[in-house]
């Protein structure tokens, strides 16, 4: 079976991308399949990776990536496989955007659809979506940025423009601090930040809107972070769950990827109980939105009142050796109970 790796890509989340793929380059089977690792650079050029298949070692975050051919005739050389396997993080890859050139194309891969990828790579719209299914999140709000100003949509979508100033004392109506500020595109925590004062949440807010024109506002859950994978089409098939304990005051890029403190404990200590209504509570999401193929899944739950709160749905989750997706299924192919850096 032909199958091509795709890795790399034009979003923020490129070299997390490159760690992923290879890091599938690495571990497939190479009896198995005929491989192609195509990558994607930063510009958005496609190249073919042409260093033996059998030598591919994972990368680290910002390695780049040399010994490349430039491929002349992309939709010739995708249409020569059996598989396309879309190793790619943030947008034009996790948004439903190559998804649709690979339904044009009619081709099989893996992961989630057109509709499913859009709608959980916007953070947005995937709430609306998860409001409907009587899943429960944290409250939020939602703006976007036109030029120097903001619009703000209320809960029945009526827009109204406000200057920054306004707007955070409108937000400080809302939600109580602290606030959690996200681009309402955008993954692997970049361009998120906490805001515990109405300083905090101006400059939150200005830095998200370097990342996208529509920004997600969040109240924040005092509580634990928590994560578990789903794997199948109509038969889902749902991991452990695991916890996250992050280096940092919260789960930033950099302690995702950079420090050494942060650490996954799997299965996270929890009632059976608990960890039975996360799980479900995941297919029901997963579900919801389309979903195929797999995806990761996170939580948080609330100190005080032990109440679970779904925070986002992650179409094509890393792979890197220290993702959370790999680890949930390798704690339950091997039964393992530990604390895994």
């Amino acid at each position: 079976m032909k199958i091509a790796v795709i890795f790399g890509g034009a979003s923020t989340e490129h070299d997390v991308s490159v760690v992923s793929g290879t890091s599938v380059l690495k571990n497939l089977n190479k009896e198995k399949y005929e491989i192609l690792p195509i990558y994607i650079d930063r510009e958005g050029n496609w190249h073919e990776y042409t260093k033996d298949i059998k030598k591919i070692e994972i990368a680290k975050i910002g390695e780049e990536i040399t010994e490349l051919r430039k491929l002349d005739d992309i939709m010739e050389t995708l249409k020569k496989q059996d598989v396309l396997f879309p190793v790619l993080h943030g947008l034009y890859g996790e948004d439903g955007t190559i998804q649709g050139l690979f339904e044009i194309l009619k081709k099989p891969y893996v992961g989630c659809k057109v509709l499913a990828s859009s709608v959980a790579m916007d953070k947005v719209y995937t709430k609306i979506v998860l409001e409907k299914a009587k899943i429960q999140q944290v409250k939020s709000e939602y703006i976007r940025k036109y030029q120097n100003k903001y619009i703000y949509i209320d809960k029945e979508f009526n827009e109204t423009t406000y200057e920054l100033d306004k707007l955070v004392e409108i937000l400080e109506e809302k939600l109580p601090y602290p606030m959690f500020i996200k681009p309402s595109n955008s993954g692997s925590s970049v361009g998120v930040s906490k805001a515990e004062t109405k300083e905090e949440l101006k400059k939150s807010i200005e830095n998200a809107g370097m990342f996208d024109k529509k920004i997600l506002v969040e109240q924040g859950i005092i509580g634990r972070e928590v994560e578990t994978a789903v794997l199948g089409n109509e038969e889902i098939q749902v991991s452990e769950v695991g916890e996250i304990k992050a280096a940092e005051d919260f789960y930033t890029f950099d302690a995702k990827y950079n420090s050494q403190a942060s650490k996954t404990i799997i299965p996270a200590e929890m009632s059976k109980e608990k960890r039975e209504e996360i799980r479900t509570t995941a297919i029901k999401a997963f579900k919801a939105i389309d979903g195929s193929g797999l995806s990761r899944v996170d939580f948080f739950i609330e100190d005080k009142t032990n109440k679970i709160y779904l925070n986002e749905i992650n179409t094509m989750p890393g792979f890197t050796t220290i993702s959370m997706y790999p680890k949930l299924f390798e704690a339950v192919r091997n039964k393992l109970c530990r604390i895994i850096r």
